[in-house]
């Protein structure tokens, strides 16, 4: 049986999920569906569009882990699956289409990631290319379940053999004519989509909310169309995973008093509760709120999946350049807790 796990502190935020089953979408594409214990199912409750982190096993120096979007719905009864396509010269893509089979075990990290709604009763346009469909196909099952918003996707795709969820979403449509339209757009009939399709086919919709996942030249190229056709940025969001190139799911290393003495007085806002710490400038804030024991919310640690996003609200921080913030999110007083330093004595932080 292959296992995907490595020993693990009783305190660790990883979880050992058992894989009930795999599912072949496509040619290229699985989706495994895990187990989720007992004892884990609170720290594992998700919302429509997040994603989970898997340890991929290597032996590599450096420790490979990928995040996978979750396809499955939190308001359905079904257990948490994602969806895991084949990408080109892809190490963990690859080794999980390859290797992994019902009953074995995965090393994952909680749900997280902000691409998801902030109500279901709103009425989406859906934007997806190619394995981009996973989460939005989480969000559209959630809307359409548990609330009353209309829901139009448009998807891309190479070839018809590549349409993730075709069944499903055929099944949907069925199901709710009245609240789900569902275009296809295959790049083997059509060619590629212009901006002027692109923004032509969300003209109907101009009340609708954006979300947009896929390739990166496709969620430009998508984001370019809206913005130009009148869309503000507010309302356009999209979704961006790189391969992650160091460990989240390493044990942070512990403080010691010499970085105490150059430090800020930090508030942070977190769960309801407000917690008074030194923050020393060496240190992330992730780091920082690891080391005193408080839950907070990251997954990769490399500013580029923006589940640590929180807000500045009195003081500065310091913080490296990231794909995830645009200038407007960093005009509104958004930072990367696990990308941000202390810049000032005294700093208050709402998550």
């Amino acid at each position: 049986m292959t296992r995907a796990t490595a020993e693990i502190p009783q305190d660790s935020r990883v979880v050992t999920l058992r894989v009930a089953a795999v599912i072949e979408e496509t040619a290229d594409a699985r989706s495994l569906v895990f187990e989720v214990p007992d004892h884990a199912a609170d720290r594992f409750a998700y919302r429509p569009g997040q994603f989970l982190t898997l340890r991929i096993p290597t032996d590599r120096e450096t420790p490979v882990a990928r995040c996978y979007s979750l396809a499955s719905s939190p308001f359905t009864g079904e257990p948490p699956r994602v969806t895991v396509k084949r990408t080109d010269g892809g190490y963990g893509s690859n080794w999980l289409c390859d290797n992994i089979r019902a009953g074995d075990t995965v090393d994952v990290l909680p749900p997280q990631g902000t691409f998801t709604p902030a109500s279901l009763d709103t009425d989406l346009l859906l934007w997806a290319a190619g394995s981009g469909i996973t989460p939005v196909m989480s969000i559209l099952r959630s809307v359409l379940a548990n609330g009353a918003g209309r829901v139009v996707l448009f998807y891309a795709n190479r070839g018809q053999d590549s349409v993730i969820f075709a069944d499903a979403l055929r099944e949907l449509v069925a199901r709710y004519p009245g609240r789900l339209r569902v275009t296809h757009w295959l790049e083997s009939l059509q060619g590629l989509p212009s901006a002027d399709q692109l923004a032509g086919f969300a003209a109907p919709h101009t009340g609708f909310e954006s979300f947009v996942c896929g390739p990166g030249p496709f969620m430009a190229a998508v984001t370019e169309a809206l913005t130009g056709a009148g869309w503000s940025r507010d309302r356009i969001t999209t979704e961006v995973f790189v391969s992650l190139s160091g460990d989240p799911f390493a044990e942070p290393e512990p403080l010691d008093t010499a970085e105490a003495g150059d430090a800020a007085e930090v508030t942070v806002e977190l769960d309801g509760a407000e917690h008074a710490l030194r923050w020393p400038r060496s240190r992330t804030l992730v780091d920082v709120l690891l080391a005193d024991g408080l839950d907070v919310p990251y997954s990769c640690r490399e500013g580029e999946c923006g589940s640590c996003a929180c807000t500045v609200v009195d003081g500065a921080v310091a913080v490296a350049k990231s794909g995830v913030l645009d200038q407007d999110d960093i005009d509104a007083g958004y930072t990367l807790a696990c990308q941000a330093r202390p810049d000032s004595d005294s700093i208050r932080i709402r998550f």
